[in-house]
């Protein structure tokens, strides 16, 4: 039974579909995963009843070939691949197309919409923080998982490291998440929910469009490492070291 007394981390580990309709609902399910879902619900100025009547629906049974699969029922190994695969190497590609779309966009724009500028400016950061926070995941903290998950499958020890528990880089990770998440809201905000003027050229759209698709997969992204990813491997180390 879901319930709105669940954290929103809860409801969508319970029904991965759920990740979808807070999308839609602005419901932060990565971030804020660990805010009661009611509380979450008045934030995002929808009603807790409302909203679960829709959970309901989306819990119920499917054959769509494009259902969410269940991420936390994935081995960590998988789960991480599918992290690099889908949501970094997406991030990096888009990073680099955005940030050319985006002086493309200002140079043609900037002087009427003077908010251009300074989401260029923002976005710049985002990237700038993003990349090395994708770096320390894929040459530091997954290898330690991995190595984790080869110790457990074969009942061995815990393997060491030079940051000590896995809970140090985690903790670390999780506020540099924060921070983006930060700059998603402000994103956002400066674009109306990416909603584009009546002047906007197709580029201008295409950028917009672009965003807000590289948002929802950020969210996602941020979801499966932060509610999935990160609680399993400081589950699993301290299983290995009892």
């Amino acid at each position: 039974m879901i319930s709105s007394g669940m954290t929103v981390r809860e409801v969508a580990l319970q029904v991965p579909e759920a990740t979808r309709l807070f999308e839609k609902l602005n419901i932060d399910y990565c971030c804020g995963g660990n805010r009661v879902l009611a509380d979450a619900c008045v934030s995002a100025g929808v009603e807790p009843a409302e909203v679960l009547r829709m959970l309901d629906d989306v819990a119920q049974p499917t054959t769509d070939k494009n259902a969410a699969p269940n991420f936390q029922d994935l081995p960590l190994p998988e789960l991480i691949t599918h992290i690099l695969d889908k949501h970094h190497i997406y991030t990096k590609e888009e990073m680099t197309r955005l940030e050319q779309l985006f002086r493309k966009v200002i140079a043609a724009h900037g002087a009427n919409h003077p908010e251009l500028n300074m989401m260029g400016a923002l976005f710049g950061r985002l990237c700038e923080d993003l990349t090395p926070h994708m770096f320390k995941e894929e040459r530091v903290l997954f290898p330690y998982i991995m190595t984790l998950a080869r110790a457990a499958a074969t009942n061995g020890n815990v393997p060491f490291s030079p940051f000590g528990t896995v809970m140090n880089p985690v903790r670390m990770m999780m506020t540099e998440h924060d921070t983006a998440g930060d700059m998603l809201r402000e994103l956002r905000r400066m674009s109306s929910s990416y909603t584009p003027p009546a002047d906007a050229c197709i580029s201008y759209r295409t950028l917009y469009q672009a965003l807000e698709a590289f948002e929802k997969d950020l969210h996602q992204h941020i979801h499966l490492e932060n509610n999935i990813l990160f609680p399993r491997s400081i589950e699993m180390e301290a299983t290995l070291s009892s």
